[in-house]
């Protein structure tokens, strides 16, 4: 909500509404035209003497008489002139001689003729009209009677009606034309809030008052490390003394980095709720507009704003949106780097000491300019990762707060399923186990729904209008009990929670869901080697059972490509390349994209080296699942018979076979 319109009214320029100064103006316009059309009128006709009108009427000249207010319009008779020689060339004979350019020539001089005589015949009709002033002469109606000259008078037209006609009407014509233009240059702009286009350059950020912002540290959890240093900007705001005492001066700027979902909006609102001053809020995309200068004039609006409501926090989301390095080489965009340049400016020119902070976030560091990050602007970077397992656990107690939950429900085991999930993910899916409550016809959320939630969130729902043949849901079954197998036979893999084999809407037909036993924040090569061999174990039941191969081990492919990769290219886990480094990590916050940091010839020993270890992993599977071919097919057909079973139903299966 805007609450900052009091101190708009107030600004210099902005006293006069610009409705008003509309009317104004389309009132002065009209004024003009009037003015501009009367003198026009008058131009076209001559002034002459009343002793001349007198001469011109004896002589039979004068056609009619107008008789107004204050003077006689007088339309005189026209006098025939005599007729020009003809010069033109066309009778003469020597024109055939010259062909047709003595034509084109004939043709050229009558054009000229004629255009001159129409300019004549102008300039006589204005002249046949003239005027003299009105003198009280009581022998004029004889006269004109004895001249047969026609005479009439002017009636005075009425005042409101002129009103109405000249003045009313057209500034009502101009003030709508100008509001329909206005409005369309809104809808172009992506405008129509206060001020439309005339307050273009000023800025739009959503002004939150004392207390307005409803968020505290206590609503953000799993981010402790950054809550503790954006206290320190709080403490300062609310006790600057001591700092200034000691020397000490208060952070410009704080760059809140990590992925999508982690909460930086959040923690920019907590900082200024628990500081209890004014917060604007926008985004960088807001700074930005068709016309160059426009980003440029609404900092310098914001900061100004700023200024008068300091102490305050400025939180600009989406940074990178304006803050793109200037170095790029594929090309520029002006309005976006004088926007950046004014940015750079306003940071360096305001006072710290005042009490103005700027909080701003991004999940794309990389790409922002140096001289945007340097300290003296942004002093502080702060990271906003993934919660950690305790981390996820306090933020679905802090999700979890407003939602009816049953006694037996254990966050806990929730926060082990999800590891690697946001802030964000982790309260959608506290939102969905509560509608699925509400499906269900229960008042209060029981576990099933929470595990329910964190598969509807991962794999999407359950597609129950998916009909398999039972050749399909035969090696579907023997597919995912080749990933539980190949985990439960393992040292170093993870234990499982649940295998399926009903289709989800994100286009998997079946799955297995692991629970880790802790939280790990490494990986050792055995342990990704014992992840590559199960997600190949699914590929290598069908081979092994079917003596088939089919697309559903697609997503396992990927999945195992990837960890061997980073395996040689990354980790340096690779006896022949060794500890080389072949591989960096672009927009890590993001999609993590990988580049290669080698010439093409190692390149493709690289892809060797993959394609070697992917191998190595798919015989371990065979291996271990043609050991242990009874327990497969049993757990395979009670699977095919059932759908869906849990990890305890798994392991007491696998240990009664044993």
């Amino acid at each position: 909500m805007n609450e900052n319109k009091k101190d708009q009214k107030n600004q210099p320029g902005k006293g006069m509404p610009g409705g008003i100064m509309m009317v104004l103006i389309a009132f002065a316009l009209v004024l003009l035209l009037n003015m501009m059309l009367s003198s026009l009128g008058s131009s076209r006709s001559q002034l002459i003497p009343y002793s001349e009108f007198i001469s011109l009427l004896k002589e039979g000249r004068v056609l009619a008489v107008e008789v107004q207010v204050d003077r006689l319009k007088i339309s005189l008779k026209d006098v025939p002139s005599e007729p020009a020689e003809d010069t033109s060339p066309s009778g003469n004979g020597d024109a055939g001689e010259n062909g047709g350019s003595a034509g084109w020539e004939t043709d050229e001089g009558n054009l000229l003729i004629q255009t001159e005589q129409i300019m004549q015949a102008q300039q006589r009709i204005a002249s046949l009209t003239c005027y003299t002033g009105r003198m009280e002469d009581p022998g004029l109606r004889e006269m004109l009677d004895e001249y047969n000259v026609e005479y009439s008078a002017v009636i005075d037209s009425n005042w409101l009606y002129i009103l109405l006609t000249q003045i009313i009407l057209p500034i009502i014509f101009i003030y709508g034309m100008w509001l329909l233009l206005r409005r369309s240059m809104n809808s172009i702009m992506g405008g129509g809030g206060r001020g439309g286009f005339m307050s273009i350059g000023q800025s739009n950020a959503k002004v939150y008052m004392e207390k307005k912002t409803g968020v505290t540290f206590d609503d953000v959890a799993g981010q402790e490390e950054a809550k503790e240093s954006l206290n320190e900007i709080v403490d300062f705001l609310h006790n600057p003394d001591k700092y200034v005492d000691i020397g000490a001066k208060q952070p410009k700027g704080a760059l809140l980095v990590g992925p999508p979902g982690t909460g930086k909006t959040l923690l920019a609102k907590a900082v200024a709720g628990e500081a209890n001053v004014v917060f604007f809020s926008l985004s960088g995309s807001d700074f930005v507009e068709m016309f160059v200068g426009v980003g440029a004039s609404r900092v310098r609006d914001l900061f100004k704003q700023a200024s008068q409501q300091a102490p305050c926090i400025i939180f600009i989301d989406e940074i990178d949106a304006i803050g793109k390095s200037r170095d790029n080489a594929l090309g520029t965009n002006d309005e976006r780097e004088q926007t950046l340049n004014q940015l750079l400016a306003e940071m360096d020119g305001f006072d710290s000491s005042r009490g103005v902070v700027i909080l701003g976030a991004t999940n794309r560091p990389e790409i922002l300019d140096k001289a945007l990050l340097r300290p003296g602007r942004f002093d502080r970077r702060i990271i906003v990762e993934r919660p950690d397992l305790k981390g996820r656990e306090d933020v679905l107690k802090v999700h979890s707060k407003k939602v009816k939950m049953h006694p037996s429900v254990d966050l806990h085991r929730i926060a082990l399923a999800t590891p690697g999930a946001a802030g964000a993910d982790l309260a959608n899916m506290i939102n969905e186990g509560a509608l699925r409550a509400v499906r269900m016809n229960r008042q209060e959320v029981r576990q099933e729904d929470l595990m329910e939630a964190v598969e509807i969130v991962i794999a999407g729902k359950e597609k129950k209008d998916r009909i398999m043949s039972e050749k399909e849901k035969r090696i579907v079954a023997f597919h995912e009990v080749g990933h539980a197998l190949a985990h439960a036979l393992q040292k170093d893999a993870q234990p499982v929670q649940k295998i399926t084999i009903v289709p989800r809407t994100m286009g998997t037909l079946g799955y297995v869901m692991n629970m880790p036993e802790e939280e790990k924040y490494m990986n050792s090569k055995d342990e990704i080697l014992a992840q590559i061999t199960a997600l190949m174990a699914g590929r290598a039941a069908e081979k092994l059972i079917f003596d088939t191969e089919t697309t559903g081990a697609s997503n396992d492919i990927e999945r195992a490509t990837k960890m061997a990769r980073q395996m040689v290219a990354v980790y340096g886990m690779s006896e022949k390349f060794g500890l080389m480094n072949l591989e960096s990590t672009e927009s890590k916050y993001l999609d993590g994209r990988s580049v290669l940091n080698c010439s093409d010839q190692t390149g493709a020993e690289l892809d060797k080296a993959v394609a070697r270890i992917l191998q190595e992993c798919y015989q371990k599977a065979i291996e271990l699942l043609k050991t242990n071919e009874p327990k497969l097919r049993e757990i395979s057909e009670f699977l095919f018979s059932k759908e869906t079973i849990l990890g305890e139903e798994f392991m007491e299966i696998l240990k009664g076979t044993a």
